[in-house]
């Protein structure tokens, strides 16, 4: 349960705010040497100023499927070449944006729910297993069962106060 919300915070870090961020970058994979490849394994992704990315690129032929890659993201973003160094400005966010990103956030938040949700029910179906084996008595199951639950609503709650900070900060003009 905690490795999905450590993955939601993971997620949430690519969300812009409309500041400049090295791992809004970080879920773009970029076609190069017959591979899909991380962006950071391609360059060096930069912040030179609050509303600007730059990526250095290593090699100069992956120059265009770099900027392509970013363009095509779906993150908002229209890069600039320059040789190897690929500038990013960051747009100011829009009302309409921000609203957009409030609503995939949710979307990231359920998706972590769901997650904790299938773990607990794997433990259930554990315990029942166990309990069928002779493993363990009828009360040790319940027992297990409510420290089950408590974990649940405990990384429920976790996602629910992760989502409404993450809102709070995308919403800030």
């Amino acid at each position: 349960m905690d490795k999905a919300v450590e993955v939601l915070h993971n997620e949430f870090s690519g969300l812009r705010t409309g500041r400049a961020s090295t791992s809004l970058l970080d879920p773009i994979l970029i076609d190069v040497y017959g591979a899909k490849m991380p962006l950071n394994q391609v360059g060096t992704v930069g912040v030179p100023e609050p509303r600007m990315l730059s990526v250095q690129v290593w090699d100069k032929g992956n120059v265009k499927m770099v900027e392509k890659a970013i363009r095509e993201s779906g993150l908002g973003l229209n890069p600039q070449s320059d040789g190897t160094l690929i500038r990013v400005p960051i747009p100011p966010l829009n009302e309409e944006r921000r609203k957009e990103l409030v609503k995939i956030a949710g979307k990231y938040a359920e998706d972590t729910r769901i997650a904790i949700r299938n773990v607990r029910r794997a433990g259930n179906d554990e315990l029942k297993k166990l309990e069928k084996d002779g493993s363990i008595t009828e009360d040790e199951h319940r027992d297990f069962a409510k420290e089950i639950q408590v974990e649940t609503d405990a990384a429920i709650k976790k996602v629910d106060e992760t989502l409404a900070h993450k809102e709070e900060e995308i919403m800030q003009v």
